[in-house]
């Protein structure tokens, strides 16, 4: 869809319709194309257990309490 910048505030509704129907809206502002609207695409999550953090102290063995107090000690 192509609109100018009057027509954003005037066909708002319009325009939100277009990008619902996920196409891009061209901007034009005295005759030269100045912006394009486009709509999100989602990304789709993964499961925790597959993100590469997940797990990382496995192999530590203080309980999180312990590392915890350890984080939030003072200085000296």
């Amino acid at each position: 869809m192509k609109t100018n910048a009057v027509d954003l505030r005037r066909n708002m509704k319009d325009i939100m319709r277009a990008v619902d129907r996920h196409e891009a809206v061209t901007v034009f502002y005295h005759g030269k194309e100045k912006a394009v609207i486009l709509p999100i695409e989602h990304a789709v999550c993964e499961p925790v257990v597959e993100h590469a953090f997940f797990g990382m102290h496995g192999d530590v063995d203080e309980s999180v309490e312990q590392v915890m107090e350890g984080l939030r000690d003072g200085r000296y």
